[in-house]
């Protein structure tokens, strides 16, 4: 080649390299990997969404969370939070007021817990008897005993835990983290949810909408067992080769049909699931097999055992999922399977048998990975449960109505302070009276876990800017921190 031709200049070459197709690649690499010096530059047109990493305005210790969300609400008194005064006066009137869901069951007899608590770690967190694995991690929680959100129905209860308010048609806080953070692998959504294997929780999709923000932020669905993922695998003749040159056809037909509609979020969404799926055949099988992992850690989640084996393989696949990038995991129970408003003796161990294993396991083997720090791990349902007798018609048929107005949850890692229990109910464990923690505080303190002021990480609609805990005066609960 002629040295001397102005085609092979050193300034050609440097802008040949610098801004042809190679450097064009090399810089969305950098991007993906957020190794650019400079921040992106928005698109000057019509705003498109995605799923790509991004990063938080400010410095936060957790980068994925994982929900174990115990539709039904689990009973706070007989799990987390004793009430020496309902032992004492059990059977007897209760001498303030209560507010009943289901009147024509209602009882004002109180109503002691059948069981024992101990206390548990160098913290002395008192657990009941119920749970005696999560009690060997009592140092690494964070107990709070002074939830509320004061909607006692399921619907609204369940959409406050995990919308922010108690109306439909809002984001969930999973579908929050994607379009906050997006996900740290292009292979794998940003937000899964396991399902149980006898089926969804009520309200289904509720519990992983997108809201009103668009539907690329929407959860992906995994069921319990095989096909896990549905409508993934392609035909066998379509396999190798031919679904390749398929999907690059696909591709450049739907980046000419997006190009003429701007700014149509379900159009890209649409694609971007397409795309994905693509991706998911490889990545999403490898993530949900677990055939892989050692059997220590099989028997550590309770795998080994048929009463534990469900939950346990899906706590165990929260781990995976997230250790692969994806940045927001929720584990489902079926129905309200926690909602005991009567039998409560018998459901409520069975409940904990289910649960409690692979709950104490998934943050211990977070925690010798080096991922507990960075993983938010919460556990708790919408609502908990009255002091009060339900259903009086024999022990075998006690049980407990709904309660908001103060419950216990617990949450693990990500920036959360361990061996901590935090707030108080009054005496009866009725509601919440000191460091109250209202669901819009909750919401705000894990987004400030993650990076986001929860005022200020909005989306623009209809003109005004929407946020997860939209103007009800939420505040970062300090205390909860490290």
């Amino acid at each position: 080649m002629n040295s001397n031709s102005s085609l092979c200049s050193r300034r050609h070459f440097l802008h040949s390299g610098g801004f042809g197709l190679g450097g064009l690649a090399l810089a969305s690499l950098l991007r993906d990997d957020r190794l650019l010096a400079a921040p992106v530059k928005p698109l000057l047109g019509a705003e498109s969404f995605d799923v790509k990493p991004k990063i938080a305005p400010s410095p936060g210790r957790a980068r994925a969370m994982i929900s174990l969300f115990m539709m039904g609400g689990p009973s706070q008194m007989d799990l987390f939070d004793p009430k020496p005064m309902l032992a004492k006066y059990h059977g007897e009137k209760f001498p303030g007021e209560v507010i009943y869901d289901n009147v024509a069951q209602a009882s004002s007899k109180v109503f002691g817990s059948p069981w024992t608590f101990k206390k548990s770690g160098q913290s002395g967190m008192e657990l009941s008897e119920l749970l005696p694995n999560l009690q060997q991690v009592a140092d690494e929680i964070t107990l709070i005993r002074s939830m509320r959100s004061g909607v006692s129905n399921h619907l609204q209860g369940m959409l406050a835990m995990q919308t922010g308010k108690g109306t439909v048609g809002r984001p969930t806080f999973g579908a929050w983290m994607a379009y906050a953070l997006g996900s740290e692998t292009q292979d794998l959504p940003a937000y899964v949810v396991l399902a149980h294997p006898s089926g969804l929780p009520t309200f289904q999709h509720q519990h992983w909408t997108n809201g009103w923000l668009p539907s690329t932020y929407q959860g992906t669905l995994v069921q319990a067992k095989a096909p896990y993922i549905l409508n993934l695998d392609p035909p066998a003749a379509f396999l190798g080769k031919p679904q390749s040159r398929q999907m690059e056809f696909l591709k450049s037909l739907n980046g000419g049909h997006a190009a003429e509609h701007p700014g149509e979020h379900d159009l890209q969404a649409r694609i971007a699931s397409y795309e994905l799926a693509g991706k998911m055949q490889v990545a999403a099988k490898e993530a949900l097999d677990l055939s892989g992992e050692p059997e220590h850690v099989l028997k550590l989640y309770g795998i080994d055992n048929p009463l534990t084996a469900d939950y346990g393989r899906r706590c165990l696949t929260a781990r995976r999922l997230v250790e692969r990038g994806v940045r927001y995991v929720q584990v489902l129970n079926n129905g309200q399977s926690w909602d005991h408003h009567g039998s409560i003796i018998k459901s409520l161990p069975e409940r904990c048998a289910e649960t409690d294993r692979p709950s104490a396991a998934l943050i211990l083997d977070l925690k010798q990975r080096g991922l507990l720090d960075s993983t938010v791990v919460h556990w708790g349902g919408e609502m908990g449960r009255l002091p009060v007798l339900q259903n009086d018609a024999g022990r075998d048929k006690w049980g407990r109505d709904h309660n908001t107005h103060g419950f216990s949850q617990w949450v693990a890692g990500g920036g959360f302070k361990g061996g901590l229990v935090f707030g108080e109910t009054d005496e009866w464990g009725h509601k919440a009276v000191k460091d109250i923690v209202n669901h819009y505080d909750w919401h705000a303190t894990v987004l400030h876990c993650f990076g986001f002021d929860h005022s200020k990480l909005g989306f623009i609609r209809n003109g005004g800017n929407l946020t997860l805990t939209d103007g009800q005066g939420a505040r970062v609960v300090s205390e909860l921190l490290a």
